[in-house]
C-alpha cells in the first residue's frame, strides 16, 4: 500500500467577482479547413473553464497545450489541433485569461503557483549540485500509487538499453506492473533487441564495454533479422528475442510507440515513419497518463510534454494533476521542458543508468 496522497483539486469559486459578471465565451466557426478563426484561444498546460452558458462553466476532460477548443454539438467541449480543425467547427476566442472573455486559466486548482515563496531565493532553478533525496522519495511512493490507481508512461532513450543492469532493471519495472505505457524511437528498441541477440548496443559489450568483431554490423544485424522475421512481436513468439525491454514490453501487452526520425537506421519494423501518425498515436497514450518519466531523449521528452496538460479527469469527475519527471545528466535538457511552460515538470540531473538501477532496487525493496 502506497503513502503517496493525490493533492486536492480546489475549483475555482465562480459566484465571486470577477468571475460572477464574466461574459460567456465567444464561438467563431471555421471558414477554411485546418485554419482557426481569428483571435482563437489558443490552450495551456493549466486546467481551463469556458463559459458556455450564464453560470455554466465547463473544463475540457482531455486537454494539451497550443490548441483550441472546440463545442461540440453536444454541448460538450474537445481540444483540438490546429490540423484538425474542419470547416464549421466552433472555435472559442478571446485571449484575455481572468474571466474578461469567459475563459478562465485555473493556475490555482493544486496549490502548486507559489513554490517560491520569497521574490529572491538561492537555488531555484536545477543544477548540479541539487539535491534530489525529496523528489527520489517522492517518486517511489508515487509509483506505488500509480501502478494500482493510475497510468505510468515512460518516455525512454536508448542509453536506458545500453547498460546491463539498467535494461533488466527497466524489464524488470515492466514486469512488475509500473510500466503502462511507453514511447521511445528507433533506437531504444534496436538497442535491446540488438543486446538480447548479441550481447552488444552499438556493438559494444552492454557489461564490459568491449567492442565486439565487426561491431559497427551488429545494430543493423538486428534489425534486418527483425525486418526478415516481420515484426518485434513475432520475434518474441519466435523466441529471437528472448530477455529486455521490448520482450517484457510484448510478453505483457503494454500499448508502445515507436517514432521514427529522419536519421534511423533500417528501421525496425513498427517504427512509424508519418510523423503525424506517430503523434496521433503517441497522443492516445498521453491521454490516458496521470505520470511521465522521460529519460535521456531531449525530443521525445520535449514532445510529450507538448501533448500533456497539468491535470487529468479521471472517470467519476475526479480532478488529479499529471506528474512529469525528466531525468538526464545535462542540465540543459533538464530544464528545456521546464523553460516550455510545463510546470510540473520535476527534474533529476544524474546518469540514467544509475537513475534506473537504484529506483528499481527501491520499488523491489518496497514491495
Amino acid at each position: 500500500m502506497s503513502s503517496f496522497t493525490l493533492p486536492e483539486f480546489r475549483p475555482p469559486d465562480f459566484t465571486r467577482p470577477p468571475l460572477n459578471d464574466a461574459p460567456t465565451v465567444v464561438f467563431r466557426r471555421v471558414k477554411k479547413r485546418g485554419v482557426a478563426p481569428e483571435d482563437y484561444h489558443a490552450t495551456s498546460i493549466y486546467p481551463e473553464y469556458f463559459q458556455v452558458s450564464r453560470g455554466q462553466w465547463l473544463l475540457p476532460a482531455d486537454s494539451r497545450m497550443d490548441c483550441v477548443v472546440v463545442l461540440e454539438e453536444n454541448d460538450t467541449l474537445s481540444v483540438k489541433e490546429f490540423r484538425r480543425l474542419n470547416v464549421g467547427d466552433a472555435v472559442a476566442c478571446g485571449r484575455r485569461e481572468n474571466g474578461e472573455d469567459g475563459i478562465y486559466v485555473y493556475a490555482g486548482a493544486f496549490g502548486w503557483e507559489n513554490r517560491i515563496a520569497e521574490k529572491f531565493a538561492f537555488r531555484t532553478h536545477v543544477s548540479r549540485e541539487t539535491s534530489f533525496s525529496f523528489d527520489y522519495d517522492e517518486l517511489y511512493r508515487l509509483l506505488e500509487f500509480e501502478r494500482e490507481n493510475g497510468f505510468v508512461l515512460w518516455v525512454l532513450g536508448p542509453a536506458v538499453a545500453f547498460d546491463k543492469d539498467a535494461r533488466e532493471a527497466m524489464a524488470g519495472m515492466v514486469n512488475e506492473g509500473y510500466v503502462h505505457g511507453l514511447l521511445a524511437g528507433n533506437a531504444l528498441a534496436t538497442h535491446d533487441i540488438e543486446a538480447s541477440l548479441f550481447g552488444t548496443a552499438l556493438g559494444q559489450d552492454i557489461y564490459s564495454k568491449r567492442h565486439a568483431s565487426l561491431s559497427h554490423y551488429k545494430h543493423i544485424d538486428a534489425i534486418n533479422r527483425i525486418r526478415g522475421i516481420g515484426s518485434i512481436e513475432a520475434a518474441v513468439q519466435a523466441g529471437t528475442i528472448q530477455d529486455g525491454i521490448m520482450r517484457a514490453i510484448v510478453d505483457h501487452s503494454i500499448p508502445y510507440v515507436l517514432a521514427g526520425s529522419i536519421r534511423d537506421d533500417g528501421p525496425l519494423p513498427g517504427v512509424i515513419a508519418d510523423t503525424y501518425e506517430a503523434q496521433d498515436k503517441m497522443r492516445a497514450l498521453a491521454r490516458k497518463t496521470t505520470t511521465v518519466i522521460a529519460m535521456a531523449t531531449q525530443l521525445h521528452s520535449i514532445a510529450t510534454g507538448n501533448m500533456i496538460p497539468s491535470y487529468r479527469v479521471m472517470p467519476g469527475g475526479l480532478v488529479r494533476p499529471v506528474y512529469f519527471f525528466t531525468i538526464d545528466m545535462s542540465e540543459f535538457a533538464v530544464n528545456k521542458l521546464a523553460n516550455r511552460g510545463s510546470l510540473t515538470a520535476r527534474s533529476i540531473l544524474t546518469n540514467t543508468q544509475d537513475f534506473v538501477v537504484n529506483l528499481h532496487r527501491k520499488l523491489k525493496k518496497q514491495s
